[in-house]
Order: structure tokens, then sequence, then C-alpha cells
């Protein structure tokens, strides 16, 4: 199979699963976040959001695989000129898992699905178990900063993996005033396509945020883009990462050393 991946999430799934060598062409978000791309040639085309008929069909792909945030007009002239597209749009845990199985099943890689959501459940049970008897922080957790938007449905179940209140309706737009009024006691940033250069001391200052208890408190935290707004494998750093700041004492050496300096710190 000749498989085009037009967003992260489905190249890292690849990688997890050992398939990388059924992709033809990928995104150059791709690369960035799946390193063992780099010096594979690949051609690079553009994500599900602008992808172009004109630059795919001369790939001859078998299957165009396209995730959540696209448009809807590129996918159908793609499929309109005979380019079979699987287009997923996850919302919760329960379907990154069957997406996964969907990626495994196109890349004759069934049973490394099945091992690789058994592995990714267990880890997030472990650390559900681990954190149930730890005090239950009230966290805001925020995808874009211009308007401000909650984080999607998977971040809330993995913030409350690890043991915490998920404040607001994933998905869905807020304001300043409404975070400061429900006056978290962390706050978590993790904006699409900024990695970990969410400018923490300006939104708190443009915001007038200075006296809530995060900030007073100083659980103001970046987490890398990819870690919880990729809905693939790698939201188990994204699950770390919110384990290791809401519990340091319990959960202090879940990422390694290198990946620690990726959080910011207020």
């Amino acid at each position: 199979m000749r498989l085009l991946s037009l967003q992260p999430s489905i190249s890292v799934t690849l990688d997890a699963l050992g398939r990388l060598d059924h992709l033809a062409a990928c995104t150059k978000y791709c690369l960035v976040v799946v390193p063992a791309l780099a010096g594979r040639g690949l051609p690079v085309v553009q994500d599900s959001w602008s992808a172009r008929t004109e630059e795919l069909l001369p790939l001859r792909p078998d299957l165009v695989l396209a995730s959540v945030p696209y448009r809807q007009e590129s996918l159908t002239a793609i499929l309109k000129a005979g380019v079979p597209v699987l287009l997923l749009a996850p919302h919760s845990l329960a379907d990154i898992y069957q997406d996964i199985r969907l990626i495994g099943s196109v890349s004759a890689a069934a049973s490394e699905a099945e091992a690789l959501i058994a592995r990714m459940q267990a880890q997030i049970e472990s650390v559900r178990h681990e954190s149930a008897s730890l005090p239950r922080l009230r966290v805001y957790c925020e995808e874009w900063g211009k308007p401000l938007i909650h984080s999607q449905g998977w971040v809330k179940e993995l913030v409350e993996a690890a043991g915490a209140e998920f404040l607001g309706e994933p998905g869905s737009h807020t304001t300043a005033e409404a975070v400061a009024a429900a006056d978290p006691d962390v706050i978590l940033a993790a904006w699409c396509g900024a990695g970990d250069r969410v400018p923490l001391e300006r939104i708190v200052e443009q915001r007038g945020w200075q006296r809530l208890r995060a900030v007073r408190e100083g659980r103001v935290y970046c987490i890398r883009d990819e870690w919880l707004n990729t809905p693939a494998p790698t939201l188990l750093r994204g699950l770390a990462a919110i384990a290791q700041v809401l519990h340091p004492e319990q959960f202090d050496s879940l990422l390694p050393p290198g990946d620690l300096r990726r959080i910011k710190f207020l």
C-alpha cells in the first residue's frame, strides 16, 4: 500500500506500528513530529486542510489518510479524482484506539495495532491507579489562546486519569473572565502548532490573571503541542507531563530529563 499521510497523528501511528515504509508522502509537520522520517527523502505535501489534487495524483497513492482539522472541499476533490480517502475525526480516547485499528488494518499491522492499544490503555490505567488517592486539583487546559479554546475531549480524559478535574467543556470557546471566575489550581497551555513556545508570562499579564491561584502558586505550564493535540500514541507523553506537573512528588520520573526541560514553568 502506498499511503499518503496528511496529518502528523497518522505518521506517528505508522511509526509506532513499525510501518513507515508504507508512506509514499507526508507533510512538513510529520517530519517535525516523527524524527524517523528524516533522511527518507519522502515527497512533502500539504496537510488535511490545504491538500490539492494536482500534487497528490502524480504520487499514485493507494490511499490518502487525513484527519482533523480538515477542509471538506479539499478532500472531496481528491475523492472525485478517484483516490480513496480515509478520514479520521476522533473526539475521545476510544475514537483514537479505533483509528489506530484502522491504520493498522490498511498497513498490514492489525496485531501490532492491538498491542499498541493495550500498551496505551495499561499506561493510562497505571497513572489513574497511582493518582486515585492524591489531592484532586482543578485544571484549566487551553488548546488555543486567540480566542481561548478548551482542549479536546481526549485531553479531558487524560487530566481525569491523572486524578484532576478538567474545567469547562472540551473544544469549546471560553473567556479570560470565565477562567478567572473558576480560579483553577493549575493552568496548562498546549497551543496547536506552537510546540513548547506558548508565551506564559505574556498571557497571564494580558488577561489580568496575576491574582489567580495557579499563578500565585507558580502552577502555570506549557506542554508541547504534539503531546496533547496529536491524537496518537504521543498522548502518553502528554499524560506523563500532566501527571508530573500535577503531582511531582508521585510522578517525578515519568519523563526523561531531556523531556522535562521542554515543559516551561512560569
